[in-house]
């Protein structure tokens, strides 16, 4: 059975999954779910999004810092001259998810990110899907919904990697395009869209 929000340390409500470890309470609080504007951040959270396919968005959280060095602070029009030369430098960083056809990914993506009309802000948030009511518990908030397979789609037809529907729609909810924040969970109301 899934749970509804649960206290904190602090005693505040939040999303189960938000109390599970320091590192993701810093996370849901502060990130998750706010709106991001920005084709960098925008990017950076594509980027990780992808990398967490498979491992736990922990893992992930705990190397983002070593992400963010390895990456040039995942500024898209940097990581897009990345060099053969730099891609054996990912490979041989222990700081970051070691996986080859991820790091191809990435540095595709921002090839492809660098050459798009408008930005690649612009082009996700075009996919943001209709307000709707706030999960209760977390079994109703979607791996993924028809405006998440819509942007992946989009997204290969445009030459990006490893964007599935469901990474897809894990960037809306980071990048707060979704609210899935519960409703009793005292982050949502932090986490409105603009």
């Amino acid at each position: 059975m899934s749970s509804g929000a649960v206290a904190g340390p602090d005693g505040r409500l939040r999303c189960p999954w938000g109390v599970s470890t320091e590192g993701y309470l810093a996370y849901h609080d502060t990130e998750w779910g706010r709106p991001i504007r920005d084709d960098d951040a925008i990017f950076e959270r594509l980027i990780l999004e992808a990398f967490q396919s498979g491992l736990s968005w922990l893992t992930i959280l705990r190397k983002r810092d070593n992400f963010r060095a390895a990456f040039a602070g995942f500024e898209i029009e940097s990581v897009a001259r990345f060099t053969a030369t730099d891609r054996d430098r990912l490979l041989a960083d222990a700081g970051i998810v070691r996986n080859a056809a991820k790091i191809d990914a990435a540095l595709a993506n921002a090839r492809v990110a660098a050459d798009l009309e408008g930005g690649l802000a612009t082009l996700v948030w075009s996919f943001q899907p209709a307000p709707r009511p706030a999960p209760v518990t977390a079994g109703e908030v979607p791996a993924q919904a028809p405006e998440s397979i819509a942007l992946a789609k989009d997204l290969k037809r445009r030459g990006f990697r490893f964007v599935g529907p469901t990474t897809a729609y894990a960037l809306m909810q980071a990048a707060g395009l979704v609210n899935d924040h519960l409703a009793d969970c005292w982050a949502r109301e932090g986490s409105r869209r603009p």
